[in-house]
């Protein structure tokens, strides 16, 4: 630890006249040990003097010695690999790339330099060292000159090599050589660069491809000049351009750490050098011997020097230690050029052989064989540091440097803010808050700006996070009421109308909460910033809302309504349709006939909900059903109604389709001029039904008409007209334009049907109301129009349904009609009894009577009704005394009442006298002996038929006395019997040829016998069937009972009768 002056990094001004730069200690010193010997350096690096250059590689630290070996060493710096690369000679120079290694040297017996390449990663079978791949001489002419400097491009394509003369010969495409060829001398054609004025090359690198520029080029540094060669693309194999005028001494240029810009050490400043031209300039006056890259940092290395007055560290460091020689004290410095300040500085008693970057870290190798390695501070407490001196500042650009994640980058602002906020510097406190949104819950921000003097503040952090897309509602409702506190109507105009911000992810996503800035401005009474959010992001009811509850703008609503698909209008009329009649009746009204006669089809879909038409699917006979309303004419009672349940569909939240956000919201000129659509190729099947069609059902706005009947009518009138063709003359069609052939729901088309007809009539027998004033309404038209509705045959009115508004409005013109039509011809009967017992109507009686006349034919029980009727009282049968004998007549033809009623009826009162009926009585009694005498004489036939048959089957069962047949004749074939011949008791007789084998029947009485013997048997079935009696007993009665005797029901004799 002698040789090493473990110098602190100081923040005090360095040695020489150099600028006070910034100094903060971000790197350790740490000492390097054997593993072996932790008191001594690592064992390789103690005969210092015999190493001739050290590298950096991928596989490890390359060390090349005075004897022509290189030794690969491990992170513990142990040899891991070494072999001799120049035999007899030593390494000059080397560098590495993708486990590939240039040396340059020399060997005995060889004058120029020798070039070799060898293999890292692939060892020699035999030896076990590195694989050569190349060997072959420099030489340029009769006269060698020394290698100065060797450059490598990261990828292997070329390879440069600086002469002691200022020539450079560069090897392109030396990757593609390597691998096409397998010859130990097998390289490109050299390129020579001769430009340099007999200066030598103390410097090269290669600028690496970019996505802009995607060619190679060339630093040299000489003595005097820096220059730049184009190796690759356009204007390559050109002379090379001056890029600056100032040149370098050797080791002192090194590529920066992204392989783009070279950086050139002089003792006056650094100069940072491009393609273009020289760029930064950093003032650090002091010598430097050299300079090295260490990812975004240079390692400034100065020569020993002697202390001065103004060498704070050198003095310090002569102080301390009593062996101090001032020739050998080294300054190593470490720059960090994009933020410019000094990571770390420290003076070394020896003087600085290498500066190795290794594995992350920065190791410094003396000339008294000490190794040093500067090992960087965590981020963590290079930010602690910062933060404890207030640098935030710096922080940030170190954070940026070094490329920390978003999340701590927005950490670092939190703080800077926090300690912008306590210096009460709060709009540069904001500033920083502002670039923590993302990462930094906003309620920490906003607590801190609420206080009323700050809410300025506020509003700048809300306005950022709404832009950004990260408030949720609560963030928009304080930021629309800061803007409503403030007054601030340019900034709110500002907000509102801020476009949506677009991002990948989505392109329609709104800055803001657009329901809760919505219902902001309502609250505070901004209606026009409300409106203007809900027109232009389609949220057609709120827009409806504002314009009709809040503004009062209902003319500017009804326009919108046109706008509107039917299918939004539909629904939104359902809900603000009472208020729109109440202050615009004529235009609403027009708009709804339009709105129901629409031809445009609108699918049914399955995934919308349909609860706003649900009542349409149940029948709605008139208007009768919506008189109970609440007629208060407040629109908040039309709002709230809970007639029409409003689906949530029509709410439109979220905007349907990303292609334009008002393609719902046009005029219908602009409708007509799109494009057809094109036709969409659809795969063919056996059964394919068409969707249904959707018309507009006006049932659900029955009730808005509840407090204007006149645009009522108006409205079921031209409803009917234009899309049924349907109107109380007759005259009519229907809108052309619904006659396109869609499918659609016709038993809802029926129900709307009935619907309109049903409230029509009722409003023809209702309307005008006492209070009427107007001129429109007139009692006798509208009277005369519901007995045009009763009497046509093609109006699809509901008949009992008419009946009861007839009967409830005392509408007997109506009702007789009805009840004519319903075959109600008792009603129409009694109907005319009634007048003419009233005697409001003359000639009623003579009516009952030519009523009677045309239905009576089909009717019979209508005759004895009239014959109580006209025999009532004895002015009526004076009248129709006549008539009275017609309707005897019929009765009596008809057989619709027996002679015993028809006195019954007549002598229920003292009204008919027996001389009215006295030849129909005559003649009744007449037809009654007739018939007894009838009856009489079939009586006694039947007694004969009997008594014959008795007598018949006496003799037949009687053994004793024989039978004697006198039929000459066969009854089959009617020839003349012969024997043998058969004879039956039933007195025929048959050949015997002529009957079948064993037949023991007569076969002309078989037929009637079997005819008989099948009625028995269904006879006796029946008589077991005793439901079925009953039921014909009750509707027939004793004719029923009468004709069970005569069938032998009831006097049958049973099977167990006669087992016993």
């Amino acid at each position: 630890m002698s040789s090493l002056a473990a110098a602190t990094a100081s923040a005090t001004a360095g040695a020489g006249s150099a600028p006070a730069w910034r100094h903060y200690p971000f790197f350790d010193l740490v000492p390097v040990k054997d593993v072996h010997d932790l008191s001594s350096a690592p064992d390789i690096f103690k005969a210092t003097p015999e190493l001739s250059t050290i590298a950096s590689s991928s596989v490890g630290t390359l060390v090349a010695d005075t004897h022509g070996s290189v030794h690969i060493l491990n992170r513990d710096f142990e040899s891991i690999t070494s072999w001799v690369a120049h035999v007899g000679g030593r390494v000059t120079q080397m560098v590495g790339r993708k486990g590939v290694l240039v040396t340059l040297g020399e060997e005995d017996a060889i004058r120029s330099p020798l070039l070799k390449i060898w293999d890292l990663v692939n060892r020699d079978k035999k030896t076990g060292t590195p694989m050569l791949l190349r060997s072959v001489k420099l030489s340029l002419g009769n006269r060698p000159h020394p290698v100065s400097t060797v450059a490598l491009s990261a990828s292997l394509a070329h390879l440069a090599i600086g002469l002691g003369d200022g020539t450079v010969i560069i090897y392109r495409h030396l990757d593609q050589t390597l691998t096409s060829s397998n010859s130990l001398t097998s390289l490109p054609k050299p390129r020579m660069i001769n430009d340099s004025a007999n200066d030598p090359i103390t410097g090269l690198g290669f600028k690496e491809p970019t996505e802009d520029n995607p060619n190679y080029s060339l630093f040299v540094t000489t003595i005097n000049r820096v220059l730049s060669y184009q190796v690759t693309g356009k204007g390559s194999g050109s002379s090379p351009s001056v890029v600056d005028e100032i040149g370098c001494g050797l080791g002192c240029a090194t590529m920066d750490w992204k392989a783009q810009n070279i950086t050139v050490a002089r003792d006056e400043a650094i100069y940072v050098c491009s393609t273009e031209g020289r760029g930064a300039c950093y003032a650090y006056e002091d010598h430097k011997s050299s300079i090295h890259s260490h990812l975004n940092y240079l390692v400034i290395v100065s020569p020993p020097f002697i202390a001065t007055s103004a060498s704070m560290i050198i003095r310090n460091f002569a102080v301390k230690n009593t062996n101090y020689n001032d020739s050998d004290t080294t300054k190593v410095t470490i720059f960090e050029p994009e933020n410019k300040y000094v990571a770390f500085s420290g003076t070394f008693t020896h003087d600085v052989r290498e500066i190795i970057s290794q594995w992350g870290q920065i190791y410094i190798l003396t000339s008294d064989g000490n190794l040093s390695c500067l090992q960087e501070k965590s981020m963590a407490s290079k930010l602690d540091h910062l933060y404890r001196k207030s640098l935030y500042g710096l922080a940030l650009n170190l954070a940026k440097t070094q490329q920390l994640d978003e999340s701590s980058v927005a950490d670092i602002h939190r703080q800077y803010g926090d300690h912008l906020y306590q210096k009460s510097e709060y709009d540069n406190a904001m500033q920083q808050f502002i670039q923590t949104i993302g990462f930094l819950q906003p309620s920490y921000v906003i607590r801190k700006f609420l206080d009323a003097q700050r809410i300025h503040n506020l509003v700048t952090y809300l306005q950022e996070l709404h832009s950004l897309g990260l408030a949720n509602s609560d963030h928009t409702t304080l930021l629309l009421n800061t803007y409503t506190k403030l007054k601030d109507v340019t900034r709110l105009d500002s907000f509102i109308k801020t476009e949506s911000k677009r991002n990948a992810e989505d392109d329609d996503e709104l800055p803001f909460d657009l329901v809760t800035a919505i219902r902001v401005c309502r609250q505070a009474g901004y209606f026009e910033h409300a409106s203007y959010l809900a027109k232009k992001y389609e949220r057609h009811e709120d827009y409806l809302r504002i314009q009709i509850e809040d503004a009062g703008n209902y003319r500017d609503a009804l326009q919108y309504l046109r706008k509107l698909g039917p299918d939004a209008a539909e629904n939104n009329l359902a809900r603000y349709g009472r208020a729109m009649l109440e202050n615009l009746p004529e235009e609403t009204t027009k708009l709804l006939i339009d709105l129901c006669t629409n031809s445009e089809p609108f699918t049914l879909e399955s995934d919308v909900p349909t609860s706003a038409v649900a009542t349409r699917q149940n029948p709605a006979p008139s208007y009768l059903s919506y008189l109970a309303l609440n007629r208060n004419p407040t629109v908040t009672s039309t709002v709230a109604s809970d007639i029409v349940s409003l689906p949530v569909s029509s709410i439109a939240t979220v905007r349907p389709d990303t292609h334009s956000r008002h393609e719902s919201i046009v005029d219908p000129p602009q409708i007509a001029n799109l494009p057809p659509p094109e036709p969409t190729p659809t795969i063919p099947s056996q059964s394919t039904t068409p969707p249904l069609v959707k018309r507009l059902s006006p049932r659900i706005y029955f009730a808005h008409f509840v407090d204007n009947m006149e645009q009522f009518l108006i409205f079921l009138e031209t409803v009917a007209l234009r899309r049924w063709g349907q109107s109380v003359d007759g005259h009519g069609s229907p809108n052309s334009s619904l006659a396109v052939e869609f499918p659609f729901d016709e038993e809802a088309d029926r129900l709307d049907q009935v619907a309109v007809w049903n409230t029509l009539l009722e409003l023809y027998l209702t309307l005008p109301f006492k209070d009427y004033k107007g001129t429109i309404l007139v009692e006798a038209t509208l009277r005369n129009k519901a007995m045009a509705v009763l009497k046509s045959i093609e109006l699809p009115y509901d008949p009992m349904h008419a009946l009861i508004l007839c009967s409830s409005h005392r509408y007997t013109e109506g009702l007789v009609l009805l009840w004519e039509k319903m075959g109600m011809y008792e009603d129409v009967l009694r109907y005319w009894m009634d007048q003419d017992r009233a005697g409001s109507i003359p000639g009623a009686s003579t009516q009952v009577v030519n009523h009677l006349n045309r239905y009576g034919p089909k009717n019979p029980h209508l005759y004895p009704l009239v014959l109580i009727f006209l025999t009532s009282t004895p002015r009526l049968l004076d009248r129709h005394r006549e008539d009275v004998k017609c309707v005897l007549e019929h009765i009596d033809d008809e057989g619709i009442l027996p002679p015993l009623r028809v006195v019954q009826v007549l002598s229920r009162n003292e009204v008919a006298s027996v001389g009215l009926v006295k030849e129909w009585l005559m003649a009744r009694i007449r037809d009654s002996q007739v018939e007894i005498q009838n009856d009489k004489e079939l009586i006694d036939s039947y007694h004969l038929e009997t008594a014959a048959k008795l007598k018949q089957v006496e003799e037949l069962s009687d053994p004793e006395h024989p039978r004697v047949f006198h039929v000459t004749r066969c009854s089959a074939c009617s020839g003349q019997l012969d024997l043998p011949s058969v004879h039956f008791m039933c007195n025929h007789s048959y050949h015997q040829r002529c009957l079948t084998d064993n037949e023991t029947e007569c076969p002309t009485c078989a037929r009637e016998h079997g005819v008989i013997r099948e009625i028995r048997k269904n006879n006796e079935r029946l008589a077991d069937q005793h439901e079925l009696f009953i039921s014909e007993v009750q509707e027939a009665g004793f004719s029923t009972v009468a004709a069970a005797f005569g069938r032998g029901f009831l006097n049958m004799t049973r099977p167990l009768d006669i087992s016993t």
